[in-house]
């Protein structure tokens, strides 16, 4: 072991490696535990992120417009004795819907 101090990694910010040379050993122990939790923890988030994104992505059905989440869901309404498809989705509290077409197609 060197008895020279350790040189701080280039992309650290400064006040940090402050910080770190001010602290005790014990407290450079619990911080290089927790860092190393927080990487994992920080890395498992964006990788079920990114899993989601995929999933969105996949799950699109191929009729489904560019301006409609995939998460929209296809209803029927009634209007004036015809019946219409729908997709309607919720954004915040209000639930929206645009028009796919009628529901026989020979109407």
């Amino acid at each position: 072991m060197s008895y020279e101090p350790p040189t701080p990694p280039a992309n650290l910010p400064t006040e940090i490696v402050n910080t770190l040379n001010e602290a005790t050993p014990e407290h450079l122990r619990d911080v290089a535990s927790y860092a190393e939790a927080l990487a994992e923890h920080k890395e498992r988030e964006a990788r079920l992120e990114e899993e989601a994104d995929d999933a969105d992505v996949e799950e699109r059905p191929d009729d489904l417009p560019d301006d409609v989440p995939a998460k929209a869901t296809i209803t029927i309404k009634e209007i004036n004795d015809n019946r219409y498809y729908y997709w309607q989705w919720r954004e915040g509290d209000s639930v929206t819907s645009k028009y796919k077409g009628p529901v026989n197609p020979d109407e």
